[in-house]
């Protein structure tokens, strides 16, 4: 059986592994953990372009000894000329999914490796950006080989991402990339090299600042260069909840941080005692029912959503969505789905830095744009504003609801752990499966990666808003939530949809365990 893997000095796990291999660089040349992360994000915004970009979000959660977790929101608003009006005056009934007009939102990942070095600095960092984006600029330049998920991906988004400016170009310049095939982004190397050169902070305030917003304008994007220079990354308190296990961290509104925590508060309360059988899959989906019902009405923009969402954690209203919740049959379903597409990875180090981080460009290849002489891939995150009013109404400079959320925790044994996944509306549910099995239920952490898993709702752009399992769940569990009421769809036994997961932890005597899901291309690497 797979086990987790174990080191002393540092461990990164990601879902590409020229990621993880990045950073566990950057950690041998002195880094660390938060270090080690801005080296694997540059990376994987080369190696995983699907997936993620340096023209999309991200989100930090770091834990430091001795310190209470720091979260850092690198999510980008609304540009001051994305109005309901600017879309009417284009024809457009909803924000469009792609091309220029779905690139309505800041791009604040780089922003957030920015202020992630700064938080590494006073944690006793001391390697020079240009160290952290070498490997990152040596992929771009030199080329990666495409992965099975980037090749399946792009055929099937093809018809969607081939007419907007500069994807063909990018990606598939000899045609639809095979598995196997080598990709070079040179443009993007001369980005990243730039930003090595001139600092992070020219992406918003200098002159590659000033190239990205004039090609954003010209390809009909309503960002512009004010809306870069006035956007930076912000340090947050993360929200928590306190189980028998310990306390868990994840990221504020506006992401949906706070239904993952309320899944497994929720969960706790139904006082189920076995891993893997009914009661244990069964609860984990009602409990998702419970939290997403209150996360559909309600999230947006923290700054404009009613009062009282910070009591959603509370043990009362916890308490209350778990007795609203039959042990033995399934409430009805559906509801508003959040689609998206990212990484997760996480970091430690021997001093007991943790860190949990996403990257997201929202959709698969995010707008599809890609901005000229630069090779930066813009997200189409903002294209989850809706134009009728409601908590994700859009208005320029406000922040979309986020998918994303990395997850953390300071665990009763001792362990400080970060864990996480892709796949928008499945994040919450599979950050819920691998902690319970591997925290509540005490599974061997790779072995609750590895297990089966199941997706309520849509993803990957398909109708659906079943219940998805992949086939190696047990067939008698199957039947039994069928009986249950449960709509039951099988996918494959390994299956993209349910995510691209990873954990790692460091224990009170400093060894430190990883693990990496085995649907996604990625590694563990550590030293």
């Amino acid at each position: 059986m797979l086990r987790a893997r174990k080191c002393l000095k540092g461990m990164v796990t990601a879902p590409h592994h020229l990621a993880a291999e990045a950073g566990v660089s950057a950690m041998r040349e002195g880094g660390n953990a938060i270090e080690a992360m801005i080296a694997a994000a540059a990376a994987i915004a080369v190696t995983y372009p699907h997936m993620n970009a340096i023209g999309g979000d991200g989100f930090w959660l770091i834990a430091l000894p001795g310190r209470a977790p720091i979260g850092i929101r690198a999510c980008g608003p609304a540009a001051g000329l994305a109005t309901r009006q600017f879309y009417a005056a284009h024809g457009d009934a909803a924000i469009p999914a792609r091309g220029p007009r779905a690139a309505l939102t800041v791009a604040g990942a780089v922003a957030g490796w920015a202020e992630a070095a700064a938080v590494a600095r006073e944690a006793g960092g001391r390697l020079p950006v240009a160290a952290l984006l070498a490997d990152a600029i040596r992929h771009a330049r030199d080329g990666v080989i495409v992965t099975r998920s980037q090749a399946e991906l792009t055929a099937s988004k093809w018809n969607e991402l081939e007419p907007v400016p500069g994807f063909a170009e990018t990606y598939a310049p000899l045609g639809l990339p095979a598995d196997g095939s080598l990709l070079k982004q040179p443009q993007l190397a001369a980005t990243l090299t730039r930003l090595a050169e001139a600092g992070l902070g020219d992406f918003y305030r200098g002159d590659l600042a000033r190239l990205l917003a004039r090609r954003l304008e010209a390809a009909g994007s309503p960002l512009r260069l004010e809306d870069l220079e006035a956007f930076a990354a912000r340090r947050v308190d993360p929200v928590s909840v306190r189980l028998a296990a310990g306390e868990i961290f994840n990221m504020p509104p506006p992401t949906q941080g706070i239904a993952s925590l309320m899944i497994l508060g929720i969960f706790e309360r139904l006082g189920v005692s076995e891993a893997e059988g009914f009661a244990h899959v069964h609860g984990l989906i009602e409990a998702t029912k419970r939290a997403f019902i209150r996360r559909n009405a309600h999230l947006g923009d923290p700054a404009r959503m009613a009062p009282g969402w910070q009591d959603w954690l509370s043990p009362e209203i916890l308490a209350q969505e778990a007795a609203a919740i039959d042990p033995a049959r399934a409430a009805p379903w559906p509801h508003r789905a959040l689609p998206g597409d990212t990484i997760w990875m996480g970091a430690a180090d021997a001093d007991g830095c943790v860190v949990s981080y996403i990257q997201s460009i929202f959709w698969e290849y995010g707008s599809g744009l890609v901005l000229p002489e630069t090779g930066v891939l813009w997200q189409n995150r903002g294209a989850s504003f809706t134009l009728a009013d409601g908590p994700n109404a859009l208005e320029p400079g406000r922040l979309p609801a986020h998918t994303l959320n990395p997850a953390l925790a300071r665990l009763a044994d001792g362990r400080t752990l970060a864990y996480g996944t892709m796949g928008g509306e499945g994040q919450p549910q599979t950050q819920a499966a691998i902690f319970s099995r591997h925290v509540l239920f005490g599974e061997d952490m790779q072995a609750a990666v590895t297990a089966p898993r199941w997706l309520l709702g849509r993803t990957w752009g398909a109708e659906a808003t079943n219940l998805k399992l992949e086939s190696r769940f047990p067939p008698q569990l199957v039947e039994a939530l069928r009986a249950a009421g449960h709509d039951v769809e099988i996918a494959g036994a390994f299956d993209d949809m349910m995510g691209h997961a990873g954990m790692v932890s460091i224990d009170a005597a400093g060894v430190i365990s990883g693990a990496t899901d085995p649907r996604a291309d990625g590694a563990l690497a550590g030293f």
